[in-house]
């Protein structure tokens, strides 16, 4: 099964500028974006089986990546 990317641009493509735009001049949005494409990456490893972790592992990893996921959405709202 391939494994499916979740940077933040591919899910939201509609804001490619306004995400530049807060990672540039928001220092609290680009450390939550850091921290998505982190917790994302990990993700991405324990999905394609580089990282041998249990499955409760795995699933707090991909509710933290919904969390920041969420919280990053709602900033590009305002």
């Amino acid at each position: 099964m391939p494994i499916e990317h979740h940077a933040l641009i591919q899910e939201f493509p509609e804001h490619r500028e306004r995400i530049h735009q807060l990672k540039m001049d928001d220092a609290r949005f680009a450390r939550l974006f850091d921290e998505y494409h982190e917790v994302t990456k990990h993700v991405e490893h324990m999905e394609a089986e580089i990282e041998a972790v249990s499955t409760q592992t795995e699933e707090t990893a991909k509710f933290k990546r919904l969390k920041l996921k969420d919280e990053l959405y709602a900033m590009l709202q305002v």
